[in-house]
């Protein structure tokens, strides 16, 4: 029994990411906030807390809908389980392979960070618009945009094999272009943080466009727009936190006041089903390879965007945008 209670107690500090906090009161030295692990240790535990506020306001006023969070929550606790198992190296492996061919040594000064901070969003760009434009790599995001509706449970859905890739795009190129680790640390924390923050639901903020605010940065209205299935929205807002790669790459798209968000993926799917929303996509793909003529039509299927059809009759994002947009100025 106490085992079992140990367990839960430990599961409980990780979610909440309490452990750093625990630390810091059971040694009383209270010196280490004045260091960044001592306040990332701090402020860890911020949106699992605004989670828990979240459900709150769901349940006063009402809102609250049990297979809202059902499927996050299994996620979350799969990918608990499996990774126990499952040890990736990959931005311990990225920072010593690449940190050699470095193109210039960006060093710990406010300026620095400002260009270690750019870098890391153009990275995560990268990441993003591949998951989005590669087939293999949707498979393994479609697990975040799976949901139905937006709320802070949708910071937990991802694959299991997602944060590798990811990882490995973003560490890489910005070794590459000189971000020292410790610096790179500090940016993954902070873009970690308002990456979930960003997922906050209607319940918790209706209006999240931030005002002037959201003219320099990506709101959680922005990334609303992301994870909508609206052909004017799909595949766009691919940053972070600075949005400044989407104005340059023409993926910028704000939420419209006469255009009602649908969040979720356009293939026919069971949102509360565990296996279709984590494995559905791969089994899709897997039947289109099985099904192509020839070889070339089968490694296609795993590299061109989603909706490519070795037929010709194409679905992908792109067309789907482009389509309603033409409609759009053809009737205005």
């Amino acid at each position: 029994m106490l085992q079992i209670i140990d367990f839960f107690k430990a599961e409980f500090n990780n979610f909440f990411s309490l452990n750093g906090i625990i630390k810091l009161f059971e040694s009383g030295d209270y010196s280490s906030l004045q260091t960044w692990a001592g306040i990332s240790a701090v402020l860890s535990p911020l949106i699992p807390v605004v989670v828990v506020v979240e459900l709150i306001i769901a349940f006063v006023h009402k809102k609250f809908n049990v297979t809202e969070y059902k499927i996050p929550f299994f996620i979350y606790v799969f990918n608990r389980v499996v990774g126990r198992y499952i040890s990736f190296g990959l931005i311990a492996f990225c920072i010593g392979a690449f940190s050699p061919f470095a193109i210039l040594h960006a060093s710990l000064t406010w300026y620095w960070f400002i260009y270690g901070y750019i870098a890391w969003e153009f990275s995560h760009f990268i990441y993003h618009y591949l998951a989005h434009k590669v087939r293999l790599f949707w498979c393994l995001h479609s697990t975040h945009h799976a949901p139905e509706r937006m709320n802070l449970s949708v910071t937990y859905a991802h694959f299991i094999l997602e944060a590798p890739y990811a990882d490995f795009i973003r560490t890489s190129i910005c070794i590459l272009a000189g971000v020292p680790p410790a610096m790179l640390f500090i940016i993954m924390f902070i873009d970690g943080t308002w990456g979930g923050f960003i997922h906050v639901g209607e319940n918790f903020m209706r209006d999240a466009r931030f005002g002037f605010i959201g003219k320099l940065i990506l709101t959680p209205s922005h990334h609303r727009v992301h994870h909508a299935k609206n052909p004017l929205y799909m595949d766009t807002n691919f940053c972070n936190l600075l949005n400044i790669w989407d104005h340059i790459f023409k993926t910028y798209q704000p939420e419209m006041n006469d255009i009602n968000i649908e969040y979720g993926i356009t293939r026919k799917i069971n949102a509360q089903n565990f296996f279709d929303v984590y494995f559905g996509e791969l089994y899709y793909l897997w039947r289109d390879i099985f099904s192509a003529p020839g070889v070339l039509n089968k490694l296609k299927y795993i590299f061109m965007p989603p909706g490519w059809h070795h037929s010709g009759n194409h679905t992908t994002a792109r067309l789907i945008r482009k389509e309603y947009v033409n409609n759009q100025k053809a009737i205005n």
